[in-house]
């Protein structure tokens, strides 16, 4: 596979070697597919918190709540138990 840099790319990279972070393209590379991985996994995260929170909100919007003493004392039942 061949990929085209663009000029501030291919400066970006070789300073990078210069300031000696990196060994090699390819370890530089490796890094940036790492951080892709990761940026890709918590988007994906914040997607399914914010359907998370729409749910929540429809729920509330519908009056399907449970005050929070009551949730509470539910939860200090289910530790006694």
């Amino acid at each position: 596979m061949q990929i085209a840099l663009k000029p501030d790319q291919e400066k970006f990279i070789l300073e990078k070697l210069q300031e000696g972070k990196y060994q090699s393209v390819d370890e530089l590379l490796a890094l940036a597919f790492q951080l892709l991985e990761e940026h890709d996994s918590k988007k994906q995260q914040l997607l399914e918190l914010r359907e998370k929170i729409a749910e929540g909100t429809e729920q509330i919007r519908k009056g399907n709540v449970i005050e929070g003493e009551m949730v509470f004392k539910q939860l200090q039942d289910k530790l006694k138990q």
